[in-house]
């Protein structure tokens, strides 16, 4: 960010708020190093309980396997609020060379979820320490958010997450590379893309190549469906809504002088609207179908529906936004960031409880610093505007 006027005051409004920025540096590299993998959170949430617990927090342990939840009543006020940060990594080898990388092998935090616990820590300490609210607060850390299916935020509110710990608004944050570092983006209504995968086994017969009139040629059978996926989205779906089909694997055969008995086709699929979530599986399954009939062959179909759309409550996101605008000034929030494909287990607590997610700008995403990618890594400048807007945020709404 340009050093303007108005920046200088919002970077002095950030560091009242954390003083002890070294700290969360250090939390956040402890993290990074020590990544863990979906449901196998345990050291993960041993640290994290540790912390909370030394700073006052009543600690819940065991929600959705690893998840906790750190309770901090203050005051005679009747209102609750949770804020939720994901707790598990990725199984990928990193390549960042920097100092702080992955000790573990083919293990990282590619997606910047050390980051994410760092921040909510921070303000979890300052407001721990100043309790400049009345209320009730809920710091939920949750595990499996990158599973894609049967995640960690799915189980623990099929645990009772809201029935425990009742909430008045939940709200959680994840960093988006390619947006300027300290910035931040959110919109009201569906804003991140619900998920689902199919996997599809097309089963034909085999035999030699040299004799393909003996055989049911599975691949053919399987290319041809994937060229007629392609226009799924671009023939059936309204223009004015968003959809992708993308075929990510195509698998059959060995040997070059054989006809393969079967084919594996994989695809992800993403919409925003439920009604075009459900014409995407109709016409899908009715194409892969249709097609391995046409060809003489057979489909095993398996559509697995993942993570629904993300929707942002608008009265949650003009809060987050009034807050951000203090932080960092108007210029430096984007209220009606674009619709992502991308897909957040976030949209389950959503769905039990209104709240927002809000992007915050991790820097360029050039050289491969994207997210899930070997290369990429939180910035760390980051963690004092993250801590500072949650701290704010729990004293604005729970004054």
């Amino acid at each position: 960010m340009t050093a303007t006027a108005t920046q200088q005051m919002s970077f002095a409004r950030i560091a009242q708020f954390l003083p002890y920025e070294q700290e969360l540096v250090s939390i956040r590299r402890h993290l990074h190093q020590n990544p863990e993998l979906a449901f196998a959170e345990h050291g993960t949430s041993d640290f994290i309980a540790g912390k909370l617990a030394e700073w006052g927090y009543e600690v819940t342990r065991g929600i959705g396997g690893t998840g906790l939840v750190g309770t901090l009543s203050h005051g005679d006020g009747s209102r609750r609020l949770g804020i939720r940060a994901d707790m598990d990594a990725l199984p990928i080898q990193e390549a960042t060379g920097a100092e702080h990388a992955s000790l573990i092998a083919g293990c990282m935090h590619a997606c910047g979820h050390d980051g994410h616990m760092t921040m909510l820590l921070g303000a979890a300490k300052y407001l721990a320490r100043h309790r400049n609210f009345s209320g009730t607060l809920h710091l939920i850390f949750q595990p499996a958010e990158e599973r894609g299916f049967d995640s960690g935020a799915k189980a623990m509110v099929e645990e009772g997450l809201f029935e425990r710990f009742p909430c008045d608004a939940v709200y959680a944050m994840h960093n988006h590379p390619g947006l300027p570092q300290g910035q931040f983006a959110m919109r009201s209504g569906s804003f991140m893309a619900a998920g689902d995968r199919v996997f599809v086994k097309i089963v034909g017969v085999g035999g030699h190549a040299a004799r393909p009139h003996l055989a049911v040629d599975p691949l053919v059978a399987a290319a041809a469906i994937v060229t007629s996926l392609q226009t799924v989205v671009a023939r059936n779906v309204d223009p004015t809504e968003s959809a992708v089909v993308t075929v990510g694997r195509l698998r059959s055969g060995d040997a070059l002088n054989v006809i393969p008995a079967d084919a594996e086709i994989g695809i992800s699929v993403r919409s925003h609207s439920p009604a075009v979530r459900i014409l995407l599986k109709a016409r899908i399954t009715e194409l892969i179908t249709c097609i391995a009939q046409g060809h003489g062959a057979r489909a095993e179909i398996n559509y697995v529906e993942g993570y629904p759309a993300l929707a942002n409550n608008a009265q949650a996101v003009e809060l987050a936004a009034q807050v951000a605008t203090d932080l960092v000034g108007a210029e430096a929030v984007d209220t009606a960031f674009p619709q992502l494909m991308g897909s957040e287990d976030f949209a389950y607590m959503l769905q039990r409880c209104p709240g927002a997610l809000v992007r915050l700008g991790n820097g360029p995403s050039d050289g491969g610093r994207s997210l899930h990618n070997p290369k990429y890594d939180f910035n760390d400048a980051n963690l004092p505007y993250g801590a500072a807007f949650w701290s704010q945020l729990a004293e604005r709404f729970l004054r």
